[in-house]
């Protein structure tokens, strides 16, 4: 750090510097990476985030900021104090916008007029899974027919750069989960205790189609590893034009309304739970 400036250097030699206040999101994948206690303090002191990459080039961890939110007790307890009525409306929405966004990453093909018409099935809390029937259908249509293609949480090909992806769009969501005051592993659906992001994992349900239309479109211009390439066009979904309730902005910005939003929910002043969406067509 130099001057509130992260200061970047290889073999010694310096080779530029960025602001840390203009850092949202740093992924650190080179095993022979090195950083300062000061770096990962003034970027969290901003309110950044900071991806590690394992072994496998996979995000192995995050670094968010423990948030200094004025009415962090509220929050907390607005979400311990939920109803479930309220989490099970919250839940039906997120499910139907994924299925909705899903649609749109399959625009033109029948599948892709089959899952909007699986948008209006989901009921609150979605008791019948139509979650489970839309993914089925959306992962058989992803890609084209001569292509065989299982979605695998563990899987390499497709499935990492998947895989890398989702990790990106989570971390991003996590930060805006910790800036608004809420804690990210009370969830209002996913509810495992081994897991300290619930909530990110269900508010990133509708944002999952960013990556997957970004994936598929990857695979259709002749792209298919995990390389400097494509991560950056993964990680270029942070400042993807989006639409919320009618105003534009990049991703990493809308997304702290989405967050807003889904607490006015728990609050109970407003029962729709709007989501950022992709502001133009995949086609």
């Amino acid at each position: 750090m130099r001057h509130g400036q992260i200061t970047l250097s290889r073999d010694g030699e310096p080779i530029g510097s960025v602001p840390c206040e203009d850092v949202g999101t740093v992924v650190v994948d080179h095993p022979q990476t090195t950083y300062t206690h000061a770096v990962l303090r003034d970027i969290v002191a901003q309110g950044g985030t900071v991806v590690i990459c394992g072994h496998d080039h996979q995000p192995a961890g995050v670094l968010i900021p423990l948030g200094s939110h004025c009415q962090i007790v509220q929050r907390t307890r607005e979400q311990i104090e939920a109803t479930l009525p309220t989490r099970k409306r919250i839940w039906q929405q997120l499910i139907q916008g994924k299925i909705s966004e899903a649609s749109r990453v399959l625009e033109g093909l029948d599948s892709g007029k089959r899952l909007r018409a699986l948008v209006r099935q989901v009921r609150s809390g979605d008791p019948t899974n139509v979650e489970a029937r839309a993914a089925k259908l959306f992962w058989q249509s992803w890609l084209p027919n001569e292509v065989a293609f299982r979605r695998d949480h563990d899987g390499d090909d497709f499935n990492g750069l998947l895989n890398y992806g989702y990790a990106i769009i989570r971390a991003l969501i996590s930060r805006a989960i910790v800036s608004a005051g809420y804690a990210p592993a009370i969830g209002i659906h996913h509810h495992h205790r081994g897991n300290p992001f619930c909530l990110s994992d269900d508010l990133i349900e509708p944002l999952r189609p960013l990556v997957d239309g970004c994936v598929r479109g990857l695979f259709l211009a002749g792209h298919f590893e995990i390389n400097r390439n494509t991560k950056t066009r993964l990680l270029g979904l942070l400042n993807l034009t989006t639409e919320l309730g009618g105003e534009h902005g990049p991703l990493n910005v809308v997304v702290h309304r989405y967050v807003n939003q889904f607490g006015a929910c728990l609050r109970g002043e407003t029962k729709t739970l709007d989501y950022p969406k992709r502001a133009t067509p995949w086609n």
